[in-house]
């Protein structure tokens, strides 16, 4: 009687955008996940708007993203990668263990939050997870208190406001201290429409003074020091 041979079909490669603005750090994980097997880095990118760019030009499976980045936050990011491509697998990276920036994650319809103090392993296993379909969440994060937090955000108490997004990319940068000018440049916008941004920003929040407003924005994870 002849053997049979079973042939296991080769496991799709995870094509993986890594967003990270720390270059020591975006390193170190890209060797991590470039030698898990089964996951290829096919590119980089160190703030939000050039990792929007690359996500709609490259089409990636996944992307690995950092919360506090400059110009554009992960956050808006994520959202913005998602409005124009949703079947991309978005995990944001953070080393804040808040749930601020939980209901922010939730809210930008990424589908993982992973600390930056977990495990190698766990890193690999939230895109594993990802990829097939389901969410991950640190550890903290257990359904039912996902649950409490997706409740608390849908009955308006998230980051936002009633900001609009192009006021949050605004008041990120108004945050990283960055002049009228360079916003208007960054943004493609005139100074009098940068300045017309500012000035609904701060009667919707009812701040009316630049440090409030700065310490604001990084409470609510809109911006990072």
């Amino acid at each position: 009687m002849d053997s049979v041979t079973t042939v296991i079909p080769p496991q799709p490669i995870v094509r993986i955008l890594l967003v990270e603005d720390q270059a020591i750090v975006r390193r170190g994980i890209a060797s991590l996940l470039g030698l898990t097997p089964g996951f290829t880095i096919i590119a980089e990118a160190a703030d939000g708007i050039e990792a929007v760019e690359l996500a709609q030009r490259l089409l990636p499976d996944m992307v690995v993203m950092d919360i506090g980045m400059p110009l554009l936050n992960g956050v808006e990011a994520a959202g913005k990668i998602k409005a124009k491509n949703p079947e991309i697998k978005i995990i944001m990276l953070t080393a804040y263990d808040s749930d601020e920036f939980v209901m922010n994650t939730l809210a930008s319809g990424a589908d993982g939050y992973v600390l930056k103090n977990a495990t190698p392993e766990s890193l690999s296993a939230a895109v594993r997870s990802v990829m097939n379909g389901a969410d991950f969440y640190s550890p903290s994060y257990p359904p039912q208190v996902l649950a409490k937090l997706r409740n608390k955000l849908e009955g308006g108490a998230g980051d936002g406001a009633g900001l609009t997004p192009r006021e949050k990319e605004v008041l990120q940068l108004i945050a990283e201290g960055r002049s009228h000018q360079t916003i208007a440049e960054l943004l493609h916008l005139s100074i009098r429409t940068v300045d017309t941004h500012r000035n609904n920003i701060m009667q919707k929040l009812n701040i009316h003074d630049a440090v409030a407003l700065v310490r604001y924005a990084l409470k609510k994870g809109l911006a990072e020091i």
